[in-house]
């Protein structure tokens, strides 16, 4: 039997409906904003897998051409692997859902989002977060929620609930918010340099258009919900855990004071490689498995790094809980990248490299659902298994590595003045070593290399990750403590990762990670103060390497030089089948765009090939001036004169009465082909043909050497 119930948010509506589709999943939505309308369904295994010790959740979100009314491109006419945009919209379904599902149950669960339709200006990315909450929360699947979500977005200094692309265009800040009932669960999105102040603003903006859908989606599972699944959680026996504290008794603690990560990884794995043993010795084989030694000692480790912070007072590399790691870095570090750094902060170390384009490398891409289609800067992170010093499959990009660099792009991208900046921008972020906030470092590092490459940013740009460490009295936190700048294993075993980065005067992206139901707002506010005073503080350091763009960029970046031509003009500057430009791109080496409105760019390393696609274009560009003398060559041959080329791709008539100044009998016996002949342009007659006198031209040039040559008054 098909329910739907429909909320308000803001001035829009959004419905959620099920019972009509997919009805053999366990729990399906469609959810519908606008004309955008997207289907979520949730499928979870009726048993764990032999062996398995993880929780397999797997998102998919899938846009179709179809939903649109287009062909998909290519030869096969056919979606194929998930584009940045799918991957990233995964994400962002995956991560507020993920931390509500039971701890130690390990069926397989698969969220699968399909947008059915596009209207172009709704997008769906919302509606697959709240579908993939009302799905859960229908279905058989024990989960913790529901949630709500909303993109907010600030126009005029007024937020406002799921703006369109057409309004996000007006739009400084971009916020995609997920809450519960009561608190914030994820955030992530970019601004403009909002102020603190003006961000917590927008996430209590945020959390009031959560309660709308929450609602609904409560009244549709007292309409049209399932009984949740009774479960079995896949734990480590009370005995075995009690036994491994035992054993590892007070050594755990100064394993993990061990100043460094790989010295404290290994410090601790001594003690689990020999308390693992002991456990086998006592308990056998079959009762400690692997898995029971692994979750026992994730346990046992969460448990004392928990203790350390919020008992002893103490963190693992015995840093204050406001202190920043150490800072280096540097800038012009590899000769032939156009702009280079490296920033290093404690035992996370990033290369960042600038490169400079022309607009052929400008980024396009389909764009099904609305919204841009094309990308002028472009920042990708690459993780290589060495900065973390393993090994393993080495592969292209995961959603990992997309996701970080897609944050680190939108945290730098508000500073880069693209409208007016001719050239196509490309960070890489290479990670040298890892120990907790590589996406920030990748903020700092690419901001020193654009700086270096001389791109004009409007201010600098930094990024710091805060951390949180908390103790629950039942379903309130009792006891916190906030962690500026956490290391990997207080990501690990802590609360949360919340990333924030920006320029001295406002945020300019953020990221918000948690591994628990929700936070309180006044908690979050705290740590957006906190994660402000630190960034003061990188920016400062990052100012003693660079502190602004460089006057002059590489001599290996192509240099530009940009014309304004009559648009009328572009057709035969182009000329037939592209045959003018193609010929000057190859006599220049250049590369040249040419926009609609008649504006030329020109790129070239090369002075004498600049110099000749200037010269060129400007000459075929420009309009006969009369009275100018014109230096040309001869192109054709009549009885009647001679047509000479005294502008790039444009002739004029020398009459065979203006060849000289006496009688001329045949045009051949003053000027033959390929002849260059100073011409002057004597006007343009009805038909626009322009007429040319090599006569009038040797006149005036006569005059002008007789008057240089007259010897200077006598005084």
């Amino acid at each position: 039997m098909s329910e739907k119930i429909i909320a308000s948010v803001g001035d829009k509506q959004i419905t959620i409906e099920t019972g009509t589709l997919a009805k053999q999943a366990d729990g399906a939505v469609t959810v519908q904003l606008g004309e955008t309308i997207v289907i979520v369904a949730a499928v979870a295994a009726t048993k764990a897998k032999e062996g398995q010790d993880f929780f397999p959740l797997t998102v998919d979100y899938r846009e179709k051409a179809a939903a649109a009314g287009k062909f998909p491109g290519g030869y096969f006419k056919r979606e194929g692997r998930p584009t940045e945009k799918e991957i990233l919209t995964c994400r962002l379904t995956d991560r507020p859902i993920r931390p509500l599902f039971p701890k130690g149950w390990y069926n397989e669960v698969q969220v699968q989002t399909v947008v059915l339709s596009a209207d172009g200006e709704n997008d769906p990315d919302i509606l697959s977060i709240v579908g993939a909450s009302a799905a859960l929360m229908v279905s058989d699947i024990p989960w913790d929620g529901p949630l709500g979500a909303v993109r907010v977005g600030r126009i005029n200094g007024k937020f406002v609930a799921n703006p369109t692309h057409s309004e996000m265009k007006e739009s400084d800040l971009d916020l995609v918010y997920v809450g519960n009932e009561t608190d914030i669960v994820m955030y992530e999105g970019s601004a403009k340099e909002i102020s603190e102040a003006d961000f917590n603003a927008a996430l209590k903006f945020g959390q009031e258009c959560c309660g709308p859908l929450i609602a609904a989606q409560k009244e549709l599972v007292a309409k049209a919900g399932k009984k949740k699944r009774e479960i079995t959680l896949k734990i480590v026996p009370d005995e075995i855990l009690a036994e491994a504290k035992q054993l590892a008794g007070d050594r755990f603690v100064p394993a993990l004071l061990t100043p460094g990560k790989l010295a404290r990884e290994a410090a601790v794995n001594a003690i689990k490689e020999e308390v693992g043993a002991k456990l086998v010795e006592k308990f056998g084989e079959e009762k400690v498995t692997p898995f029971v030694i692994n979750d026992a000692f994730y346990y046992i480790q969460k448990e004392a790094v928990r203790k350390l912070i919020l008992e002893s007072g103490k963190r693992l590399d015995g840093r204050t809980f406001d202190a920043v790691r150490p800072i280096s870095s540097s800038v012009g570090i590899l000769p032939r990248a156009h702009g280079s750094a490296i920033f290093a902060r404690g035992e996370t170390q990033a290369v960042t490299l600038a490169t400079l384009g022309t607009g052929d490398d400008v980024q396009e891409f389909d764009s099904y659902t609305g919204g841009e289609n094309e990308k002028k800067f472009i920042l990708h992170y690459n993780f290589p298994n060495f900065s973390v010093g393993e090994t393993g499959r080495i592969s292209g990009p995961g959603r990992r590595e997309i996701g970080h660099g897609a944050l680190a792009e939108r945290s730098i991208e508000p500073m880069i003045p693209l409208e007016n900046y001719p050239y196509a921008v490309r960070v890489t972020s290479e990670i040298m070593e890892s120990n907790g906030s590589t996406s920030m470092a990748s903020v700092c590092g690419g901001t020193l290399a654009l700086l270096d490459a001389g791109v004009p940013m409007i201010r600098p740009v930094a990024g710091i990750s805060v951390g949180i460490c908390t103790e629950y009295s039942g379903k309130t936190i009792s006891k916190y403590q906030l962690l500026t700048d956490i290391i990997g294993w207080e990501d690990a075993y802590c609360d949360m990762d919340c990333k924030i980065a920006g320029t001295e005067k406002g945020i300019t992206g953020f990221q918000l990670d948690l591994k628990l139901r929700g936070l309180p707002h006044s908690i979050m506010a705290e740590a957006i103060e906190k994660a402000r005073v630190a960034r003061l503080a990188i920016l400062a350091e990052m100012a003693k390497t660079i502190a602004e763009p460089r006057k002059e960029i590489s001599k290996y970046a192509p240099r530009i030089t940009t014309l304004k031509i009559n648009p009328d003009k572009i057709g035969a500057l182009i000329g037939p089948g592209g045959k003018n430009i193609k010929k000057l791109v190859e006599e220049s080496g250049c590369e040249i765009d040419i926009e609609d409105d008649g504006t030329v760019n020109i790129f070239s390393v090369s002075a004498e090939g600049m110099k000749i696609a200037v010269d060129h274009i400007s000459g075929m560009t420009a309009e006969a001036e009369i009275g100018k003398i014109y230096r040309g060559k001869v192109v054709t041959i009549k009885e009647f004169g001679a047509f000479v080329e005294f502008l790039p791709g444009k002739d004029g008539l020398v009459h065979i009465s203006e060849l000289a100044n006496f009688r001329v009998k045949k045009t051949e016996d003053i000027v033959k082909v390929g002849d260059e002949i100073h011409v002057k342009c004597l006007g343009v007659d009805e038909k626009g043909r322009v007429r040319l006198s090599r006569k009038a031209a040797m006149e005036d040039r006569d005059k002008e050497m007789a008057a240089k040559a007259e010897p200077a008054p006598a005084e």
